[in-house]
């Protein structure tokens, strides 16, 4: 890490701090808004899962491995930073951090991110996470069925005995074979419209996937010839032309300032869509959903991007042979 990468890092992670400490007495969780049947619930759909997940190859983890009413909650906030004007087209964000907060997320309010001068910034909080120390909260049990079995099959996937990649290629991975699993599961249950519900988010994937790809490389034709601010805001104009990843960002960047987030989210988004659509392609072959999270599970733990573009094309290459 270079020393301007390090200040910044360093500045910046004191910034988050007084904001944590400016907001110590934020707004909590409303008291029994959510039952504790709620969360005996979603625990026994948690263990459901997890068997089935067994099925397909996914060893189970300790995520999710107990409630709030069993223990604190671990609260992480997500922060990358991405130098202003690039794009991380095909490697990981330039930082990232996470910082852990002993509460469930609704305690605590962040009311605004300052700007580091040459990055540009995006946060996500969240209770949902690959460690034995994340729990269920009564907002998690809250959400709706198919959004709870996709994160829990997903956090597994992060399990180093599932895959243990590098970041930016561990979550281009996962995050459509969590979705492809999530079908699976309610095909299995024979839940007709949960699976329904499960295959419109793959297919939105799908198409937030295609369109982020178009989007990035005019992205970074116009951050190579335009100046900085200016090419922020033709990237954001260009945003209406790809409605579905439009509609993502605009929700996913509630509270953030557009122009501050965009080459961080962008980067953020490329590292979990990447892959997406080839992956779901590879996936509407003859070719059963284990056995794809098998053949996906050989990836070089060192794997870069251009090594795991490769590959993909590889297994491309075997199974279009192989089905013909």
């Amino acid at each position: 890490m270079d020393f301007s990468r390090h200040c910044a890092q360093a500045w910046f992670g004191r910034t988050v701090f007084l904001l944590f400490a400016l907001n110590a007495c934020a707004l909590s969780a409303q008291p029994g808004f959510y039952s504790a049947e709620g969360l005996r619930e979603t625990a026994d759909l948690i263990q459901d899962v997890r068997a089935f997940g067994r099925t397909l190859g996914i060893e189970p983890t300790d995520a999710l491995g107990r409630t709030t009413g069993e223990g604190s909650a671990l609260s992480m906030l997500w922060l990358w930073l991405q130098r202003a004007g690039t794009l991380a087209s095909n490697r990981a964000v330039d930082i990232r951090m996470a910082v852990g907060l002993s509460s469930i997320k609704e305690q605590t309010k962040i009311e605004q991110v300052y700007r580091v001068d040459g990055y540009s910034v995006y946060y996500r909080q969240g209770n949902e996470f690959a460690d034995s120390r994340s729990a269920v909260t009564p907002s998690f049990a809250a959400q709706g069925i198919v959004r709870r079995v996709n994160v829990i099959l997903h956090e597994d996937l992060h399990g180093d005995v599932n895959f243990d990649l590098p970041w930016d290629i561990e979550e281009a991975v996962v995050t459509p074979l969590g979705s492809l699993a999530a079908v699976e599961y309610f095909k299995h249950k024979g839940d007709a419209e949960n699976q329904k519900r499960a295959q419109s988010a793959l297919d939105e994937g799908r198409q937030v996937s295609r369109e982020l790809l178009k989007l990035a490389k005019e992205a970074e034709t116009i951050f190579h010839y335009d100046p900085v601010e200016d090419a922020k805001q033709k990237v954001l104009a260009l945003l209406s032309s790809y409605p579905a990843y439009q509609s993502m960002f605009q929700r996913q960047i509630v509270g953030q300032h557009p122009a501050t987030v965009l080459e961080a989210k962008l980067s953020h988004d490329l590292a979990y869509f990447r892959y997406f659509e080839a992956i779901v392609t590879l996936a509407e072959k003859p070719l059963a959903l284990d056995v794809l999270i098998a053949e996906l599970k050989t990836l070089p733990r060192d794997a870069t991007a251009e090594i795991a573009d490769r590959f993909l094309a590889a297994l491309e290459s075997k199974y279009a042979v192989t089905t013909k």
